[in-house]
């Protein structure tokens, strides 16, 4: 019985991530809460949040409470597929590599002014939304399928739409980090721009390759 409803459980706050009801960065509800709201015992709560964890899908800290980090997905493909462990991640990183830096020395020669408006704006809401992990992750998948789209590759653009925001991963740094690690990522966003805007083909891809090495070594820090 215990085992059917920690299934039950586990599908239903699944579900709230996937429809985006917790939103990538949301706080779950406390233990207190959930049994109170799916009317289950403690045990059943902890089981169900461990296999939530054990499947990558939030982490949770001590005296804080559990986020959401990923969102599941229902596809089977690979590219729509969220990283769940750290070795998934880095594999994800060296195909955003493969693709982004190219799509990024593109966005260099082709890319429109209202499109460079709209790359600046997200970096900057990118860069106020330190405080908030679910939104540094909205702004974030915007400000690179933007450049996807001013690539004016149709391609690069459906490869960067296709993995969606589960392609910003989210380990538990983002959540646990001080200003200081977001503000680096986002002057790692504001030097891409401005290699864009300068229409500087072999300095965007650089400046790209910086930021992805280092989001890779962010997730080698896990």
């Amino acid at each position: 019985m215990t085992l059917n409803r920690t299934a039950s459980l586990v599908a239903r706050l699944r579900q709230q991530i996937l429809e985006d009801i917790l939103p990538i960065g949301a706080k779950l509800p406390s233990e207190s809460d959930l049994i109170s709201i799916h009317g289950v015992s403690r045990t059943v709560v902890r089981e169900a949040l461990l296999q939530l964890r054990t499947e990558g899908l939030i982490h949770t800290r001590r005296g804080t409470g559990s986020f959401v980090l990923t969102a599941p997905t229902e596809s089977t493909s690979r590219a729509s597929s969220p990283p769940r462990t750290p070795a998934e991640r880095l594999e994800l990183i060296e195909f955003r590599i493969a693709v982004e830096c190219e799509a990024s020395a593109l966005a260099s020669q082709r890319r429109s002014a209202s499109q460079l408006t709209s790359l600046s704006d997200a970096v900057a809401a990118f860069s106020d939304a330190a405080e908030h992990p679910a939104t540094a992750v909205e702004h974030d998948f915007a400000f690179h399928r933007g450049i996807a789209e001013a690539s004016a590759n149709p391609y690069l653009l459906e490869a960067v739409t296709t993995m969606g925001p589960t392609m910003i991963s989210m380990p538990r740094t983002r959540l646990e980090s001080s200003s200081s690690r977001h503000q680096l990522a986002a002057q790692e966003h504001r030097s891409i721009l401005e290699a864009i805007r300068e229409s500087d083909a072999t300095g965007a891809a650089a400046a790209m390759r910086a930021h992805l090495s280092a989001s890779r070594r962010r997730v080698l820090d896990l």
